[in-house]
């Protein structure tokens, strides 16, 4: 029998030319890219084993020059444990009605994309949003896609971009409406998605790259337990701030 993972062996990878990194600032970033001619479902559950993320078409890593500050995430979910916080940020938003879509164009959900990166990223390389940048961004051709909708009533007040794959979910976004900043809509949506994990009997939730230097990305640490990629393996992370190398 053949190892499925020999078509790894093949894949032709890409490498971007260097640009501004958006995390750290003076320094320069590039990616390694997967062929996206070739990629689909079960090998970008291949790639993510080995750190790899989505964004549109495009399955890449970080590749950068003397820089290894990029760490993919991953919650281990039948293990999983809200904190004190994660709990009553749950007990919160319990007046939410969630409803999981087909990726499919919405403009309501477009409108408050447009709403959330003008407010929380202005000047960014996506604002301002368009309708085609916004759906290049958050599907492709070939993944198994779905949109998790966050209700209070009939207002929509966040959507979730979670990717299906055959090992997990991997958190791709997160947008909510920024009036709703007290409910921790982001925080919420990461619980729901590692809830829904445990109902699918799926493994593990990709929460993408974590950066320990970069403090806008710290709530990422917060779900336990969680692994990190280090080079070529994954390792738990403990308490003391350590990775722990599996066996």
């Amino acid at each position: 029998m053949s190892n499925p993972r020999d078509s790894l062996y093949d894949l032709r990878m890409f490498l971007t030319t260097d640009y501004a990194c958006s995390y750290l600032p003076d320094r320069r970033a590039r990616n390694l890219v997967a062929d996206p001619a070739v990629t689909d479902n079960p090998l970008y559950t291949q790639l993510a084993e080995l750190g790899f993320r989505r964004s549109g078409e495009h399955v890449y890593r970080p590749h950068c020059r003397g820089c290894t500050a990029c760490r993919s995430l991953r919650v281990l979910v039948e293990r999983f444990q809200p904190n004190r916080s994660q709990q009553r940020l749950w007990n919160r938003n319990r007046d939410l009605q969630v409803r999981v879509l087909p990726a499919e164009f919405d403009g309501e959900h477009f409108e408050l994309f447009a709403r959330y990166i003008g407010t929380r990223h202005a000047g960014g390389g996506m604002d301002p949003a368009s309708p085609e940048n916004y759906w290049s961004f958050v599907t492709s051709r070939w993944c198994s896609t779905w949109l998790y909708e966050f209700r209070l009533d009939r207002a929509l007040l966040a959507v979730a971009v979670v990717d299906r794959m055959d090992e997990g979910l991997s958190a791709v976004y997160t947008f909510f409406d920024p009036l709703h900043k007290a409910r921790g809509l982001g925080t919420y949506a990461i619980l729901w998605q590692i809830a829904e994990a445990r109902r699918l009997g799926l493994p593990w939730v990709y929460l993408g790259y974590w950066i320990e230097q970069c403090g806008k990305m710290a709530y990422k640490a917060r779900f336990n337990p969680h692994e990190i990629f280090v080079p070529e393996r994954w390792g738990w992370m403990t308490m003391d701030g350590f990775v722990a190398q599996m066996e």
